[in-house]
């Protein structure tokens, strides 16, 4: 669990963060969606320590990461797993080599050790077989499916998912949000979502943050979050047609 307390964070005098405070449960996937600008990129990173926060705290499972020093950030972080938007692979190393990169620059594995865990991610998302080719040799959804097999890769306890779905068809974003459920739940970790995709949010999003003009707005389960009079959240949630058309047939089943 990863627990948010009361985070402020300005530039240059320009407030991003105004006291913001969240769970996010372990063994659950926990969104947090917003506007561009609306902070929601700027949590997530005070979150890994990527920005220092101004103000607050951010705890995970009892431990106070705002007030660690560099050493003992570093053994979070070891328990951290980060899916980046676009992928971020390293263009120069194979798939085999791109997700064994966390275990050579953090494990005490033995080479072979390390093989066997790579091997084991692969086949985890469907990647068997893959392991030489480069990632301008693959598909977009196979590079995702390649940065969620480095993500796994230490084992972590949190899951930190940015648009993990930007830029991918229909069909293959489904793939990729069941592959994080069912990572998630199998493992028990601590998943974090940022994303714009209402989809996913629907589809998979246990507990949902919507971030608006630097709070935290509303908070609410993705079945709350269809129902919700939050006028904010109303015109965010039920922009594209899509979302209005599932909003008219819940409003349907209830006269019914």
């Amino acid at each position: 669990m990863i627990e948010v307390k009361n985070i402020y964070k300005s530039f240059d005098g320009n407030q991003v963060l105004s006291n913001i405070s969240a769970i996010f449960e372990r063994g659950k996937i926990n969104f947090i969606i917003g506007r561009s600008g609306s902070g929601k990129s700027v949590l997530t990173k005070c979150v890994v320590g990527l920005m220092e926060v101004n103000e607050g705290s951010v705890i995970f499972d009892g431990r106070d990461f705002t007030t660690m020093n560099r050493k003992q950030r570093k053994i979070v972080r070891q328990d951290m797993g980060m899916l980046f938007q676009g992928g971020a692979l390293f263009d120069y190393l194979t798939v085999e080599e791109n997700v064994m990169f966390p275990l050579r620059m953090f494990s005490k594995m033995s080479k072979s050790e390390m093989k066997d865990r790579v091997q084991w991610c692969l086949k985890r998302v469907d990647l068997e077989g893959k392991n030489h080719l480069y990632p301008s040799e693959i598909s977009g959804g196979m590079q995702k499916r390649t940065g969620i097999a480095r993500a796994i890769a230490m084992n972590p306890k949190y899951l930190f998912c940015d648009e993990p779905n930007s830029g991918l068809d229909p069909q293959t974003a489904i793939m990729i949000d069941n592959l994080i459920r069912e990572i998630t739940y199998e493992s028990n970790m601590t998943t974090v979502v940022v994303s714009h995709d209402m989809n996913s949010v629907i589809e998979i999003g246990d507990n949902i943050n919507f971030i608006f003009e630097g709070k935290l707005w509303w908070h609410g389960s993705r079945r709350e979050i269809l129902y919700s009079d939050n006028k904010e959240i109303g015109e965010f949630v039920f922009a594209s047609e899509f979302m209005k058309e599932i909003r008219e047939n819940l409003r349907r089943e209830g006269a019914n």
